[in-house]
């Protein structure tokens, strides 16, 4: 992301926060979200409102997809 878009995204989440419930999901860690929206300072203040009064769940292992994925072609 370039330094609008991260703080439009920044906005967004700002706009949102306390007010309703957000689902968000990501195939990158909240460690690696700095180099993804390239300002540190907004990956913070981001990360300080999603994280803040959260659940997170962390699905490790195997694709489902993937591991589903010849299944669904043979269907065809």
């Amino acid at each position: 992301m370039d330094r609008n878009e991260a703080n439009m995204f920044f906005q967004f989440i700002n706009k949102l926060y306390g007010q309703t419930s957000i689902i968000l999901t990501s195939n990158k860690g909240p460690e690696d979200w700095g180099e993804l929206l390239g300002d540190q300072a907004i990956t913070t203040a981001i990360l300080d409102r999603i994280l803040h009064k959260s659940e997170v769940i962390q699905l490790n292992g195997d694709s489902y997809r993937l591991k589903y994925r010849q299944t669904i072609f043979q269907n065809v």
